[in-house]
């Protein structure tokens, strides 16, 4: 022994260094803590998991959330090295998960092992998504309505699905509290209703988009919460007098709108077969493209084309529009103009 050597003060060996030896400094630590019970909230409705104050939606493995939260709730040592985990599960009731943990590694050179039990409670409580939806939660209402007449069916179900599609967009985008409330068919339109004036700016912003229209808005004080003022608005959305499609009479030609803008009619010439812009003014409304039948041509004489009739099954002879390129035995769209009976083709 030299002067030098250094000895255990409790277990009376040798060591390294002043103090402590190895094993005596591990047995000293207590390396691997466990939190005894464990609290995990689900929403029994969606399925959404609170983290803290957030909800989250989540698709889970009950297995790996209950292995996820065990693991989160170990304490481990910062000086041990090499760390392996394992985990047994038993559920002795479907909401309580029984869990061992086994923790191995090295401590201060030394191996070491030592297992821990802790007990998840599975609580269910309905989220803050589905607990608006439930109540009937709503911040604006979307009124589809259209200058002088009423919405189609194509306009209804278009508009109904354009705010269905933005609804699954912002839900994708982590918007948990925008969703649609619920959406009535009324005599004059649909309604839109809500939840949050986010959603129902981008759903109308769409519709306006895709269907033509202006917007206006209407805030009503409902209240306060935390100090800021809450509105309701009602975002009036009023489609065009024409739909686009629609095929208009004027000055005994025919035209397919396009778009409208500002009063203004985009609209395509079926005698010409070129674009054009109107202004508003009186037109006569043949009917929508959507609706046009199917007619078969029988032949083509020079600027004269003959369709055979799907009603009367007559030939019929109508102008063969350049822009068409109509050739014999081939299919043609066409509207009826009643008021002139006159077949108009519209490609």
């Amino acid at each position: 022994m030299t002067i030098q050597e250094n000895f255990c003060p409790k277990c009376g060996g040798k060591t390294a260094n002043e103090g402590l030896c190895n094993k005596c400094k591990g047995e000293s630590i207590d390396w691997l803590i466990c939190e005894p019970r464990v609290e995990s909230i689900i929403c029994p409705t969606c399925g959404s998991i609170k983290r803290g104050s957030i909800w989250t939606d989540v698709t889970y493995d009950r297995q790996q959330l209950t292995e996820e939260l065990a693991f989160g709730a170990v304490s481990v040592h910062e000086d041990v090295e090499d760390l392996e985990l394992a985990i047994s599960t038993r559920d002795p009731t479907p909401n309580r998960t029984h869990c061992t943990i086994y923790a191995r590694g090295v401590l201060y050179d030394i191996p070491v092992q030592k297992t821990c039990e802790m007990k998840i409670i599975w609580k269910k409580e309905n989220c803050d998504r589905c607990s608006r939806l439930s109540g009937g939660y709503y911040e604006s209402t979307i009124q589809v309505r259209a200058t002088d007449r009423k919405p189609d069916d194509y306009e209804r179900e278009r508009a109904e699905k354009i705010a269905y599609d933005i609804e699954d967009s912002v839900q994708e985008a982590g918007e948990r509290l925008s969703f649609i409330t619920r959406v009535d068919n009324t005599r004059d339109g649909i309604d839109i209703i809500v939840s949050s004036h986010s959603i129902g700016d981008a759903i109308s912003r769409q519709i306006v988009t895709e269907m033509g229209g202006k917007i206006t808005r209407h805030p009503k004080l409902v209240g306060e919460r935390d100090g800021r003022k809450l509105y309701r608005i009602t975002i009036l959305l009023r489609l065009p007098r024409f739909r686009k499609g629609d095929v208009i009479a004027h000055r005994n030609r025919y035209y397919e709108v396009r778009s409208t803008d500002s009063g203004i009619l985009r609209v395509f010439d079926l005698s010409e077969g070129i674009s054009n812009v109107l202004q508003q003014d009186e037109y006569r409304l043949i009917g929508n493209v959507r609706e046009a039948e199917t007619a078969d041509v029988t032949y083509i004489d020079n600027d004269i084309a003959g369709i055979l009739d799907p009603v009367s099954y007559e030939i019929q002879d109508v102008k063969a529009q350049a822009w068409l390129r109509l050739s014999a035995h081939e299919k043609v769209r066409f509207l009826r103009d009643t008021e002139e009976d006159e077949i108009i083709l519209v490609g």
